[in-house]
C-alpha cells in the first residue's frame, strides 16, 4: 500500500479520513466530528463526576486540547465558518471547499437560502429586495435582510431597495457559476431597479 514519504502514516488511509470527514463537516443534518463532542461531553455517567468536581480543568484537559489540536477544517469561501475557524483556531488550517448546495429550482433557492445565509457577513446591512424571476419559473419574492436577521416572503411587500428582474434559468446558470452577472446584465436576461452594490453585498451573504 502506498504511503506517504517522510512519515508513517498510510497516504490512502489519511486521504479516505479527510475525505469522509469533510462530507461529513458539509452534509445537513450530520453532526460534525462527533467523536470529538462525544470525548468532551460531560454527560455520560463515566465522566459527569470529574467535570462536577472542577469544571475549568475538566475544560483544560478535554476541550483545550481539541482546540489546539493542528488539523484542517473545510469551509467556504467567504463563509462566517472560514472567518470563525481563523480567527478562534489559529493553529487550525482552513481549506476551501465548494458549496454542495446549489439550488436547482427557484423555489430551491428560495427555500434554501436560510441554510446558507451568513449571519456576520451580512452585519451593517439593511436592506429589501425585490425578485421577480421569469421564464421557466416564474416566481416574485420579497427577501429582507436587516440587523443580520433573513426575511423571506412570497410576492413584493414593501418598498425594495434593489428589485431585480431575471430570467429563472440564467439566474441558475448564475448561482451555479455557469454563467456570468455582467454578460446577463449586458442581454437583459437581468434587470436591476437600485444600486448595483446591494446586489454584491447580498452575494456577500450567501458565498458559494
Amino acid at each position: 500500500m502506498e504511503t506517504k514519504p517522510g512519515n508513517g502514516e498510510t497516504w490512502i488511509g489519511q486521504r479516505a479520513f479527510d475525505s469522509a470527514s469533510m462530507w461529513q463537516s458539509l452534509s445537513f443534518g450530520a453532526n460534525d466530528k462527533a467523536a470529538y463532542c462525544l470525548a468532551v461531553c460531560p454527560a455520560g455517567e463515566d465522566v459527569i463526576s470529574p467535570f462536577l468536581d472542577d469544571k475549568a480543568q475538566f475544560v483544560q484537559d478535554m476541550v483545550k486540547p481539541l482546540q489546539r489540536k493542528r488539523e484542517r477544517i473545510y469551509v467556504i469561501p467567504g463563509s462566517d465558518a472560514e472567518l470563525h475557524v481563523t480567527k478562534r483556531f489559529p493553529t487550525k488550517e482552513a481549506k476551501p471547499v465548494g458549496n454542495s448546495l446549489r439550488p436547482r429550482s427557484i423555489e430551491g433557492f428560495l427555500s434554501g437560502m436560510p441554510l446558507t445565509f451568513q449571519r456576520d457577513r451580512s452585519k451593517g446591512l439593511d436592506a429589501i429586495y425585490h425578485f421577480t424571476f421569469t421564464g421557466d419559473e416564474p416566481a416574485k419574492a420579497t427577501v429582507r435582510i436587516s440587523s443580520q436577521e433573513l426575511d423571506i416572503e412570497g410576492g413584493h411587500i414593501g418598498d425594495p431597495d434593489l428589485a431585480i428582474e431575471v430570467d429563472s434559468r440564467t439566474w441558475l446558470q448564475f448561482l451555479a457559476k455557469n454563467r456570468g452577472i455582467v454578460s446577463a446584465l449586458l442581454t437583459r436576461k437581468v434587470k436591476l431597479k437600485g444600486s448595483p452594490r446591494l446586489l454584491v453585498e447580498f452575494g456577500k451573504c450567501f458565498p458559494s
